[in-house]
């Protein structure tokens, strides 16, 4: 990590003098020598910029990352333009051997081709460019405006505040620091049922649930004591639902394998041999014999090059057993030491599902429940509710880290296990406490408290010992082996790890034994660092900054930014003994070509601090004065959902659009499979004489048209000309089609009001029903 900050003040440095796009925009950094994760120091520095007066309350952010939590963290802004930008996931994407890194086949195809060797199947994909997805905060919050609105409230509707007790109950269903409780599942519905909770508890109790970070505890048992009631239902629905996708996915599997019995396994020609054994005898002719024996040749060479391969590929191991990663052992690392021998369910690919001791569909799921998770029983009801405190103060201590900041850097949820709601009987009596001072630990600490012992080669020589040596104090937190309890899911990485929690005091003890034997480079990595902040020689404030390191009473001296230079951005800064001067030499910490040293530095480096704030001061979760709304996205008309009618293609809005019922629906698909025939384009005629539908039959994925004209389509398509379909209706199909006589064409939606037989897309471009080409703008 310290090399890569290096890497970055270059990358900032060689963008700000040489891309004008870098000009006059100011860049901060924070690394891992500041403690805290990176979304939350952007959100500690939006908090404190937003509350100084100096703020500009119509400021344009844009946050980039693929976390979810991204979205609440913007909610909990309330800022008036709020936006994430996140590469698109795109599923099944083809990935590289895990063997020889090489794209084109599996493992289990792998023949250990070298890179020069590799043929146009080995060769890696075409790049593509990479899409993005743009979420604007604020059209999400029309959308929760809408569902979160309540009539008739006996006191003022505060949206700003639904927000937030909105935001808090999204915990509940699982977020970074807490498990997600047994009867609250996302695909069940769970945010809509405490959604209707919590519309009936602001009811009752006139208020709402949380204020700038602070949870009233009677509400949040009112929720609970409510979602309680139902656990013993939610959990037999679920099993029922279970059930019914069994039954579906088996009777599927039925299906696709049209009810015969299964295919032998093929025979795997042995040690490279010419001949293999037939199951039983099959008449061949002569040019079968050949091809078969042709085919053996085949198995046997690829034989003889798999056995060249495994040789190959023990000499690579052998080579990469020589690279980096020193250990306290003096050995290197290799691939076995860099592999966890962990105990627990080996993933494989069986509709089985993994055997449920819980049951909890069935009566006396919370005992079995407790005793499997906690080892206690479900009448020691001053455990329950001592789980369930820690729960509560666990949302408490999110909810504070989401609007406040990090109020406690040692807390933690001491469970594997979430409770269940119902067990949250005696919450309104917990008072949250995070007065304590603590710190965070510092950076080579943070790492021996995350680090398995196979990551010991990132750690100093002689703290590697208390990973790997017997008689270390803490080397029961370094297990080799370990549980993963698949709890109620299939796969491993689904499951939980039951590792041993950090007993933070024992390993500063022990860490504070060998604090002595860090090097000087060692001790400048293990100590915390501040943000610095970079301009450009043609942005404002570059010789306001540039003054620091001119003015002989700097030094160290923090002064304060004046905002007049930095577009708003308030703050203090004070010379870095590690800059660059501008119009120096900028040397490259990387050594590459693409990475060239920069002969005139034209960049200025300074420490920089957030705004502070009195001690106890309370950032305010409300949306700033005269901040501007940006333009609504959402209609009225969205919300009218009893007229709501799908949009097909790029028609919108159209009346009187045709329809078929169920009944109907049933007999097209009867009469299609009746009249299926692919022997021909024009299918057999006459299934619908009269009605709207003539002439071909259906054939091969579309309806044929008067003259028998083939749909070109994997979806049905149907046949224009006169045979088409000839009403005042629009018939539409996102999908390509060929009409009939009429040579109608068009590649996107389909409007035939008006045409004569033809078809004319309502996007740019289209074939009308005369052959012209005519535009729809």
């Amino acid at each position: 990590m310290a090399r890569l900050a290096e890497a970055l003040r270059y990358y900032i440095h060689e963008r700000i003098t040489t891309d004008p796009a870098w000009a006059k925009i100011e860049v901060i950094l924070s690394d891992a020598n500041a403690p805290g994760e990176g979304e939350h120091k952007i959100m500690d520095f939006i908090r404190r910029q937003r509350s100084n007066p100096a703020h500009n309350p119509d400021t344009v952010h844009c946050l980039c990352g693929a976390d979810a939590d991204l979205i609440m963290l913007g909610l909990a802004t309330h800022e008036a333009n709020f936006n994430i930008i996140r590469e698109e996931f795109i599923p099944n994407q083809q990935r590289p051997c895990e063997l020889c890194g090489q794209y084109g086949h599996e493992l289990k195809e792998c023949r250990g081709l070298e890179n020069e060797e590799k043929g146009p199947e080995h060769a890696d994909p075409i790049s593509k460019e990479k899409n993005f997805i743009f979420l604007r905060i604020p059209v999400l919050r029309e959308y929760l405006e809408r569902d979160l609105a309540m009539e008739n409230l006996p006191f003022k509707y505060d949206f700003e505040r639904v927000i937030d007790d909105w935001v808090f109950l999204c915990f509940f269903v699982g977020n970074d620091f807490l498990p997600h409780l047994p009867s609250l599942e996302i695909r069940e519905g769970a945010i809509d049922r405490l959604i209707k909770l919590y519309k009936d508890m602001v009811y009752s109790m006139k208020g709402y649930l949380t204020k700038d970070g602070d949870v009233y505890m009677e509400r949040v048992e009112r929720i609970m004591l409510g979602l309680g009631e139902v656990e013993d239902e939610i959990f037999k629905r679920r099993q029922q639902d279970e059930e019914r996708f069994k039954a579906i996915r088996k009777a599927k599997k039925a299906r696709m394998s049209g009810g015969r019995r299964p295919q032998a396994p093929a025979y795997v020609p042995q040690s490279g041999s010419l001949i293999a054994p037939l199951a039983r005898a099959t008449p061949m002719s002569g040019e079968s014999t050949r091809s078969l024996a042709a085919t053996a040749r085949v198995e046997a060479m690829r034989y003889s090059e798999n056995e060249e391969a495994a040789r190959r590929l023990k000499t690579m191991l052998k080579e990469e057993g020589t690279g980096n990663g020193a250990t306290a052992d003096g050995n290197q690392t290799t691939a076995n030491s860099r592999k966890r021998k962990a105990e627990g369910p080996v993933e494989v690919d069986s509709d089985e599902d993994p055997p449920d001791d819980i049951r909890l569909f069935e009566s006396g799921w919370k005992d079995r429940y407790y005793r499997a998770k906690f080892d206690v029983g479900a009448e020691d009801v001053a455990f329950r509710r001592k789980v369930a405190w820690a729960y509560v103060e666990g949302l408490c201590w999110v909810l504070k880290y989401y609007y406040q900041g990090c109020v406690s850097w040692d807390w933690y949820f001491p469970y594997h296990y979430a409770p269940f709601a119902s067990d949250f009987d005696t919450v309104s009596q917990f008072k949250p406490d995070f007065s304590r001072k603590t710190q965070p630990f510092k950076p080579l600490q943070q790492l021996m408290s995350v680090f398995p012992a196979a990551s010991k080669q990132h750690l100093p020589i002689h703290w590697q010992k208390l990973m790997t040596d017997e008689d270390s104090p803490i080397i029961d937190l370094y297990p080799v082996d370990f549980r993963i309890d698949l709890n109620g899911k299939k796969y491993a990485w689904q499951g939980v790890a039951l590792l041993p929690f950090v007993d933070e005091d024992r390993l500063l003890r022990a860490l504070e034994a060998v604090e002595s034997t860090l090097t000087d480079e060692e001790r400048a990595r293990n100590t915390t660092g501040p943000n610095r902040i970079f301009v450009g020689r043609n942005h404002p404030a570059f010789d306001f900054f540039q003054e620091l390191y001119t003015n002989t009473n700097g030094g160290a001296k923090f002064v304060d930014i004046d905002p007049a230079f930095t577009y708003g951005v308030t703050g203090r800064i004070s010379a870095d003994d590690t800059a660059v001067a501008p119009d120096q030499p900028f040397p490259s910490p990387v050594q590459d070509k693409t990475c060239p040293d920069l002969a005139v530095n034209g960049a200025v480096m300074v420490i920089y601090e957030d705004p502070q704030y009195p001690e106890g001061f309370i950032f305010p979760a409300k949306r700033l004065e005269n901040a501007k709304e940006i333009p609504r996205a959402l209609r009225d008309s969205n919300d009218r959902r009893n007229d709501y009618r799908p949009q097909i293609g790029f028609t919108r809005d159209v009346p009187g659009r045709a329809s078929l019922d169920a009944s109907a629906h049933r007999f097209i698909q009867r009469e299609s499979n009746r009249g299926f025939d692919d022997r021909n384009d024009r299918g057999r005629g006459g299934m619908y004489n009269g009605g709207g539908y003539r002439g071909g039959g259906y054939n091969s994925g579309g309806y044929g048209g008067r003259d028998g004209t083939y749909s070109y389509n994997q979806n049905p398509g149907y046949g224009g000309g006169g045979g088409g379909y000839d009403r005042n209706m629009p018939y539409q199909n996102t999908d390509r089609s060929y009409g009939g006589d009429r040579r109608g064409y068009s590649n996107s939606g389909y409007d035939n009001r008006g045409m004569r037989g033809g078809y004319a897309p309502r996007s740019r471009g289209g074939y009308n029903g005369r052959g012209t080409y005519r535009e729809w703008r």
